[in-house]
C-alpha cells in the first residue's frame, strides 16, 4: 500500500498548452498548491501518451488528495479516463484554446490565479459529482469523455488539421476548415438511440455531455452536466452558404432555432458512418462505429456545486 500524506495531490501539466502560449501556468499551479501545504506530485511532459503513462503512475503511487490537470479539453480528457468511476477528484485550471469544461463548471478561465483561488477553495469542500460519457468501440475498447463527442464535419476538420504539418498553431485549423468546407458534404449516418435505429443524412453528428465545444460553440445549449442525459446533436445537409450562415449563431446558441437543427436528450446513442474517425473533447477516438453511453455520477470534480 502507498505510504503518502492524505495531502498529496497529482498535478499533470501539458507545457504545450494553447501552441505554447500556457507554459507559465503549471509552474505558478504547483508553487501555489505547495505554499498552501499539499504535497504535490508533478507529471510534465509535451507528448500525450507519455504524460498519460506518467500520470496513471503517480496516481497508482500514491494515496492522492485529487489530481490536477493544467491545460486545454485534451487534458481534462486526460484526467478524465484517469479518475472516472473513482472517488479521485478532478481539479482543472485551464491553459488552453477551447477550455470549454472548465467553462461549464464554472471554473474562471484566462485567470489564473481565479482558477487557482476556487481549486484551493473546492479543495476544502466535498467536490462536486457530474455525469461523464462512456465510448465503446467495435474492439469492445473503452474511454471517457467530458465535454463533447463529434464525428461529422468538425472531426473531419480536425482529422484534416492533424495531418498537415504546416502553418503552425490556430491557423493550420483555420486552413483545414476552410479546406474542409470547400468540400461539404452529407456524410450517412446509422443511428441507434435508446434502442431505436434510424438512418439520416447530415453534415454533422455529436452527442454532448457539456454545453460547449471549440472554445465556447454552444452546440447544446441547454445540455446539463448532472442530469443523467446525453444531448444529441444533428445538423442536416445544407449549402456551404447556408452553413457560413449559421455558424456564428453557436456561439449564442441560438442556432438551434434552424429548422435543420436538432437536439435531443438520449441515455445511448450508438453513431456509424463509413471512413469517419470520432473525436472527443478534441482528441482523436478511433474510426465508427461508436457506441456512447452516459454513466450518471461517474466524475467528481473540484469545482463549484
Amino acid at each position: 500500500m502507498p505510504e503518502t500524506a492524505p495531502n498529496t495531490l497529482v498535478v499533470a501539466i501539458n507545457p504545450e498548452a494553447s501552441f505554447g502560449r500556457g507554459k507559465g501556468v503549471g509552474p505558478i499551479v504547483t508553487k501555489s498548491l505547495r505554499e498552501a501545504g499539499f504535497d504535490v506530485q508533478e507529471c510534465i511532459e509535451s507528448d500525450f501518451k507519455k504524460l498519460l503513462a506518467s500520470t496513471s503512475a503517480a496516481l497508482k503511487a500514491t494515496r492522492a488528495k485529487g489530481l490536477v490537470v493544467v491545460g486545454g479539453d485534451g487534458m481534462v480528457n486526460l484526467g478524465v479516463n484517469l479518475v472516472a468511476g473513482t472517488d479521485i477528484p478532478l481539479g482543472i485550471v485551464p491553459s488552453g484554446t477551447g477550455n470549454d469544461m472548465a467553462r461549464g463548471l464554472g471554473i474562471p478561465v484566462a485567470d489564473t490565479p481565479g482558477a487557482i483561488a476556487l481549486l484551493l477553495r473546492a479543495l476544502g469542500s466535498e467536490p462536486r459529482v457530474v455525469d461523464a460519457g462512456r465510448m465503446t468501440s467495435a474492439d469492445g475498447s473503452r474511454k471517457w469523455f467530458a465535454c463533447v463527442f463529434s464525428a461529422g464535419f468538425d472531426a473531419i476538420v480536425n482529422e484534416r488539421a492533424n495531418q498537415m504539418h504546416w502553418p503552425k498553431g490556430r491557423q493550420r485549423y483555420n486552413l483545414a476548415l476552410l479546406r474542409e468546407l470547400a468540400m461539404l458534404k452529407p456524410i450517412s449516418y446509422g443511428l441507434e438511440v435508446d434502442g431505436n435505429e434510424e438512418n439520416t443524412r447530415a453534415v454533422l453528428v455529436a452527442v454532448a455531455n457539456n454545453v460547449s465545444f471549440g472554445g465556447g460553440m454552444k452546440i447544446t445549449p441547454d445540455a446539463m452536466l448532472d442530469d443523467g442525459k446525453l444531448d444529441l446533436f444533428v445538423v442536416q445537409p445544407l449549402s456551404r452558404i447556408a452553413f457560413l450562415r449559421i455558424f456564428p449563431s453557436v456561439f449564442k446558441g441560438t442556432h438551434v432555432r434552424d429548422p435543420r437543427v436538432s437536439v435531443r436528450r438520449a441515455s445511448k446513442v450508438r453513431v456509424s458512418a463509413p471512413n469517419i474517425v470520432a473525436y472527443a473533447d478534441g482528441e482523436r477516438v478511433t474510426e465508427l462505429p461508436i457506441e456512447v453511453e452516459i454513466v450518471p455520477a461517474a466524475l467528481r470534480v473540484l469545482a463549484p456545486a
